[in-house]
């Protein structure tokens, strides 16, 4: 009893939805749309790029006023002559990297020995100190490291141009390097002008706060000394060359 009055009651709610879409259209409607044939959108093909060419006259591009009197520029390739710039030119005849010349350690030990005497006969007030030299500071890199207690001590404590004055007062300027205790940019100059080579030993005497005596030891008249050990007029006149 109950079931047939739910199948009742649906049924009649069912029939009045029906006409109220009767009264609106609706049913004619949906028919109409689902009569209805979209149009089928075009495929469009993959890979065709849209191009948009602007052509552009340069002729008549705006210009400042300044400047709209006289003829438009012209944009064409120019060709440019491209001139040799001299190349500035160093003695490598000591130098050659593939045929260094190493010094013998008696000839460098006895080249140290006698920088040293040299400076022990300078005046003890004015600052310095004996440097031997290595093939890293004649040939390739160029670059001279300082005594840090020395340069602690007696040098800028900043980046200062100093100058290196040899034997004859010809003078060269370098610049000191104050975080790296060193000789940087114009050692290679003086090493190249003076013909260091592995085994000199140097002295150098700080006359100036920025500028130093460099006396040069070579260190072949240390092995010529050794091969005429009775030599007076040698040690009497100890080889102190630029």
């Amino acid at each position: 009893m109950a079931k047939s009055t739910y199948e009742e009651m649906r049924q009649k709610r069912v029939d009045e939805n029906k006409k109220r879409m009767e009264g609106l259209n609706l049913t004619k409607l949906a028919q109409t749309l689902k009569n209805a044939s979209p149009k089928p959108s075009p495929m469009k093909k993959p890979g065709t790029p849209r191009t948009v060419r602007l052509q552009v006259d340069l002729a008549f591009v705006r210009r400042s006023s300044r400047v709209a009197n006289k003829p438009p520029p012209v944009y064409k390739e120019v060709a440019y002559e491209v001139l040799d710039r001299p190349r500035r030119i160093y003695n490598y005849k000591r130098r050659d990297l593939l045929n260094r010349v190493y010094a013998s350690d008696e000839a460098r030990a006895y080249a140290t020995q006698r920088a040293e005497d040299l400076q022990s006969s300078l005046d003890p007030d004015i600052p310095s100190f004996v440097k031997p030299m290595l093939q890293s500071h004649v040939t390739g890199g160029f670059w001279l490291g300082l005594p840090t207690q020395f340069c602690r001590r007696n040098l800028p404590k900043r980046d200062e141009r100093i100058i290196l004055e040899d034997e004859n007062t010809e003078e060269s300027e370098t610049l000191y390097l104050a975080q790296k205790n060193g000789l940087s940019a114009g050692w290679r100059g003086f090493a190249i002008a003076h013909e260091l080579v592995d085994g000199d030993a140097l002295v150098f005497q700080l006359v100036r706060p920025t500028k130093f005596k460099v006396y040069i030891i070579r260190v072949n008249g240390s092995e010529e000394a050794d091969q005429n050990p009775d030599s007076e007029e040698d040690d009497q006149n100890p080889d102190i060359t630029n």
